[in-house]
């Protein structure tokens, strides 16, 4: 009863710190390499100011590292 307990606590964190991660966008998005961006079907952007990025196709743009 106590480890199902402990993981829906678990459980409830991740998907708060998800919920969390989605609103706040490109700027909680970890960072990620250009090969990394190829594999997972994004393209490298280049942001004025800001270096280049890579574009997902759901949306997120992570920096390039």
């Amino acid at each position: 009863m106590r480890i199902r307990r402990i993981l829906g606590l678990a459980l409830a964190v991740a998907a708060l710190v998800g919920v969390g991660a989605a609103g706040a966008g490109a700027a909680s998005a970890p960072n990620i390499s250009r090969d990394d961006c190829a594999a997972a079907g994004g393209h490298v952007v280049s942001r004025a100011y800001a270096g280049e990025a890579c574009a997902l196709p759901d949306g997120t743009t992570p920096a390039i590292t």
